[in-house]
């Protein structure tokens, strides 16, 4: 049965859904949401690992059901540590998925012996060089800025869909149905939440990468932002023994769309551990 609590840190408190089952013998799993969801989006992975592992995953501030008391400058990775704390985790595997995928790279570089498993779809890298995209990207990124120019959430929303659900080279609307409603739900809260404060930077990771030393799988979508699936391929070459796997016909959330697909690539890396 999964179980809900919040966790305070200055300022804000982490709402925090986990479920350990008696006689799980895996390492327990940290789930990191993207910048456009929260928790929920790893929803279609609690029943494929609770059988065998200790899951868990958070809201950040600023997202889902966490609560800003008053903005002040914090650390996402200070939060996790919190987390992880109240969890009374000695070490997980953390699979992160965006800007969550960067706050467990930062993670793992800052404190090694707590992370057991590094799973990252799609990371963001603190430190990595600002790149130019194509221009169909460059039009959708543009047009996003200009519907938050204006105000206009629920336009922005849509047009974020496009961009991380759809990918930015796909037809509109290419996921539907429950998958594209929850992407608005979370991502409509998130764009409407209360601004949680300033999230401190972390050391640059971009140029330790190759000090990761935590069984690492990286994985990315071919419908994803040409960019970032070039990074992707990059980041597994430099980090030392990291596999890689590209989910095919997903964007930037595979683990939304295609939940049965991510999950099979998911448990033969947990397995292997």
């Amino acid at each position: 049965m999964r179980n809900l609590k919040w966790i305070e840190v200055p300022g804000a408190s982490l709402a925090l859904e986990h479920q350990a089952n008696h006689g799980t013998t895996g390492m327990p799993v940290l789930f990191l949401h993207a910048n456009v969801a929260d928790r929920r989006m790893w929803q279609g992975q609690w029943s494929a690992l609770t059988p065998t592992h200790a899951v868990a995953s958070y809201d950040r501030r600023g997202f889902g059901e966490s609560r800003t008391l008053h903005p002040t400058p914090y650390s996402n990775v200070a939060d996790l540590w919190a987390v992880m704390d109240s969890l009374d985790y000695d070490k997980a595997v953390l699979v992160g998925c965006s800007l969550g995928g960067r706050v467990a790279i930062d993670a793992t570089l800052a404190r090694p012996d707590w992370v057991s498993g590094l799973v990252v779809v799609a990371p963001g890298v603190s430190g990595a060089p600002t790149e130019r995209h194509d221009e169909p990207v460059k039009a959708l990124i543009d047009a996003i800025s200009a519907a938050a120019a204006l105000g206009d959430l629920d336009a922005k929303n849509e047009l974020q869909a496009r961009l991380w659900l759809d990918g930015p080279l796909s037809p509109t609307g290419r996921v539907g149905g429950d998958a594209r409603q929850l992407f608005l739900s979370m991502n409509g809260n998130a764009l409407r939440a209360a601004n949680p404060g300033v999230a401190t930077e972390e050391p640059s990771a971009w140029e330790r990468v190759e000090a990761i030393r935590a069984p690492t799988l990286v994985l990315w979508g071919d419908l994803d932002l040409p960019l970032l699936q070039e990074r992707c391929s990059l980041l597994a070459q430099r980090i030392p023994g990291a596999e890689s796997h590209v989910l095919r016909g997903t964007a930037h959330l595979p683990a939304l769309e295609a939940p049965q697909q991510f999950n099979s690539v998911l448990r033969q890396y947990l397995d292997a551990l």
